[in-house]
């Protein structure tokens, strides 16, 4: 028997499939694009996500057994808007996309933001539901006339699996669920003043299970009524398929968002109004996914005229550590940054430069800038875990491991699996299924880990003063984030 899984990133859809023991046997990818048609916008066409993930689905399928489960994981916050007969009303707009920057610095400003913390935990951003659609009230309210429901990609993929919209407890955590009720919360519709969007928000659904309609079927090449679970979205699928499944433990994404979290056993609602928290099957995730990740090594790869990230690496490591005084501030996106701080106006800087620079020095402070916002977020989680579980595209660098582990004093551990979300889905769908009697029993007997990357301690306290002086800069630097603002405005 055969289980498929389906990790649906940002840019690329995969597909998994896994044998009765819980091997990996197959593996399909399919690109998808990002489209921005204007300043600040980040899209993706919908029925071309169903048509990679159906493809992917299809390409594992064709060379397995008998299938007896689908789990699907995929990207999380956006808006992907459906009308009443589960068609799309135009284009996802996802997580990175900033057209709504002005909205969350209102509310920002106006402590709107730091009240909502107070019930969901999670920090506002303009990539999130709330943001989004108060920008489409506002711009394209006839788009919101036509739609039924909101969506994440997960629940759209779900949806075209089963004909059922539902939203997971992870996906629907932020913005407007009350954490510990786990319910939507009316106070904080009344807060944003989006009571109008009740009727858009879809059923709030732990690890959700139907089964696939015969049109689905037929797309994906698989019997109609094989079981569908919508496993929590990917940054959770990802802690899970990394192991991280019980209090106080760690992990590190290093993808298109630089994802740092631990799991907690309560939700902290407390503290500063940072980063975001998400319901889980048996705690919460305290997390802080960052606008900019490895589209950063991508971007100073092209600066500096190299092929693949690999080179990067390689040229970081004949730098001495420092990059010679050499300070990066990684805040690419134009959105801004919105972990372990939120300000839709932060912008990266290069900071130090003279002509005893070289490529070699400038790829170390890029990735040494990467490493030490994820140590800025460790920070932030208040946890003292015991060990860095990393995944992601990034962790194929051994340059960044060693990076991490000497900037964050931790062992940091790989897990064996190439695809780490899937290997999540496959366990959440195991429990959700009733296979494995819980999530962490699932991850007990299917995770494997490599050998841990131990920090060296003199490189260490280096860092240790260096983190420091990268936390000057960046509140320094940060008063110029207004100004460059009006600066672009001109331009």
């Amino acid at each position: 028997m055969t289980i498929i899984c389906v990790d649906a990133g940002t840019t690329v859809i995969k597909a998994v499939a896994y044998d009765a023991a819980g091997a990996e046997s197959a593996l399909a990818r399919r690109g998808t694009a990002v489209s921005r048609p204007a300043p600040g916008h980040a899209e993706q066409d919908m029925d071309a996500v169903w048509d990679a993930v159906a493809a992917t689905v299809r390409e594992v399928a064709a060379g397995a057994g008998p299938v007896e489960l689908v789990a699907v994981t995929a990207q999380g916050d956006g808006c992907w808007l459906v009308d009443a007969a589960g068609e799309p009303t135009g284009p996802a707009i996802l997580w990175n996309d900033a057209r709504a920057a002005a909205v969350v610095d209102a509310w920002t400003r106006d402590g709107l933001a730091a009240e909502a913390f107070a019930v969901n935990g999670s920090s506002a951003a303009s990539g999130l539901p709330h943001a989004i659609l108060s920008w489409l009230r506002a711009h394209d309210p006839g788009r919101l006339d036509r739609s039924a429901a909101m969506l994440t990609c997960g629940g759209w993929i779900y949806a075209r699996l089963t004909g059922e919209l539902a939203a997971e407890e992870s996906d629907a955590s932020a913005p407007f669920m009350d954490l510990r009720a786990r319910a939507y919360s009316p106070e904080l519709l009344r807060l944003f003043g989006a009571e109008w969007a009740e009727r858009l928000l879809p059923p709030v659904r732990s690890c959700p299970v139907a089964g696939l309609t015969p049109r689905a079927a037929e797309a994906l090449g698989l019997p109609a009524g094989v079981p569908v679970v919508m496993a929590p979205y990917d940054i959770v699928t990802t802690a899970l398929g990394a192991g991280a499944v019980t209090a106080g433990q760690a992990c590190a994404i290093l993808g298109t968002t630089l994802c740092t979290e631990v799991v907690t056993g309560e939700p902290a609602l407390d503290g500063p109004p940072t980063g975001i928290t998400i319901a889980m099957p048996g705690g919460y995730l305290r997390a802080f996914p960052t606008f900019a990740g490895t589209e950063v090594v991508q971007w100073t790869c092209r600066l500096l005229g190299l092929a693949a990230p690999d080179e990067l690496g390689e040229l970081a490591g004949r730098s001495a550590p420092g990059a010679g005084g050499l300070a990066f501030l990684p805040y690419l996106s134009p959105a801004g940054e919105r972990a372990p701080f939120s300000d839709p106006l932060a912008r990266g800087a290069l900071l130090g430069l003279s002509f005893e620079h070289g490529r070699e020095q400038v790829a170390r402070a890029a990735l040494e800038g990467l490493t030490l916002v994820i140590r800025d977020c460790l920070a932030a989680t208040g946890a003292s875990p015991g060990e860095l579980r990393v995944c992601g595209g990034g962790s194929a660098s051994a340059t960044w491991l060693g990076l991490i582990a000497d900037v964050t004093g931790l062992p940091v551990r790989r897990p064996a699996d190439a695809e780490v979300g899937a290997r999540g889905a496959y366990v959440a769908g195991l429990a959700a299924t009733g296979a494995a009697p819980s999530i962490a029993a699932a991850a007990s007997e299917h995770v494997r880990l490599r050998d841990a990357v131990e920090p060296d301690p003199a490189r260490r306290a280096f860092y240790d003063g260096l983190f420091e002086d990268f936390m000057t800069l960046r509140g320094s630097t940060a008063g110029t984030w207004p100004l460059l603002a009006g600066m672009r405005g001109r331009a």
